[in-house]
């Protein structure tokens, strides 16, 4: 078997390990909490939100370690790009999308501030401990608003806490632990091949990032929208995305500036982060601009893949 066959089997390889590793992860993680006595709603605040990132997070903790800062910015950014470009535009190509009030009112304008904020730490396209402490504070600051707005307001629910399951304390503790182990395994296997897939292709293991790990890493979010579209549970696509968007900001693109302080390609916020920006903005116009009640249509979800269709050759036709 040739080099490229064996990087592309790791991707694929590590692509379905990380997304049944995360799920078990993510279930064991919830089970545990639920046995602990911890409530449901929280529960959702914490572990399910956060455990949707956790593919991003584990990916670009093992690229960062292994010194491929590039993979993991670009999977960061990438993945918020794929997120609202594909995820998004798929989702409500298949249903149209309702904007929960909650929704327009609180996480989505604070998304578009945590993009902001994430952009004043790229800028001088340097990722040190300082801009990864803010991040990083930032994500505190964002659960504990979470909670607040859900006590506040609990008729308006921000997560689904419906699909926890319930299981023995033996078997909640085997999956957390056997589904984080297999987490770290497929993340490095993944990374590997995104690796020599970037050294024997001539591409720069920034846009490798950005698309292929960016892509592999959103499988989660992308199988649950569409899902939850197909069973009829249209409102719970958008908030998953908002979530995951503003958790892979303050929690992944942290991760290389704590391991792993350097320089960055000055591509990354010269080109990625205004589209990620850009995207994040025309989220929020659709989501809050007109009449309400809001929705996400078809036509939303047209423009949407059509963008990301659009930076995904752009970034091709520069690496050409």
């Amino acid at each position: 078997m040739s080099p490229a066959l064996y990087a592309s089997a790791a991707i694929v390889v590590g692509f379905i390990l990380l997304t049944w590793s995360a799920d078990r992860f993510v279930g064991g993680a919830a089970a545990t909490a639920r046995n602990w006595g911890i409530s449901p709603m929280l529960i959702g605040l914490t572990i399910v939100s956060i455990g949707t990132s956790a593919p991003e997070i584990l990916v670009s903790l093992m690229s960062a370690i292994q010194g491929h800062t590039d993979i993991a910015v670009g999977n960061a950014i990438g993945s918020n790009i794929v997120n609202i470009g594909m995820v998004l535009g798929l989702t409500a190509l298949i249903a149209p999308l309702p904007v929960k009030p909650a929704l327009a009112k609180r996480e989505i304008p604070w998304l578009v501030l945590v993009t902001l904020v994430a952009g004043a730490c790229l800028m001088n396209s340097y990722l040190g401990l300082t801009e990864s402490v803010v991040l990083l504070c930032g994500m505190v600051l964002t659960l504990y608003l979470m909670i607040k707005w859900q006590k506040n307001h609990p008729d308006e629910p921000l997560t689904d806490v419906d699909d926890i399951e319930t299981m023995p304390s033996g078997r909640a503790y085997l999956e957390l632990v056997g589904g984080l182990v297999l987490l770290l395994i497929s993340a490095q296997i993944l990374v590997w091949g995104a690796k020599e897939i970037a050294l024997l292709m001539g591409i720069s293991e920034l846009i490798i990032g950005l698309t292929v790990v960016a892509i592999g890493t959103s499988l989660p979010e992308l199988a649950a929208s569409v899902a939850s579209a197909m069973r009829g549970h249209h409102d719970i696509a958008l908030g998953n995305v908002v979530g995951s968007n503003i958790f892979n900001l303050l929690a992944v693109l942290a991760m290389p500036g704590l391991v792993a302080p350097g320089p960055l390609d000055e591509q990354v916020f010269a080109r990625d982060y205004p589209v990620m920006l850009g995207l994040t903005v025309l989220l929020a116009v659709m989501a809050m601009v007109g009449k309400k009640p809001k929705k996400l249509g078809r036509f939303a979800g047209i423009i949407l893949l059509a963008s990301y269709a659009g930076y995904a050759t752009w970034l091709y036709l520069q690496a050409a």
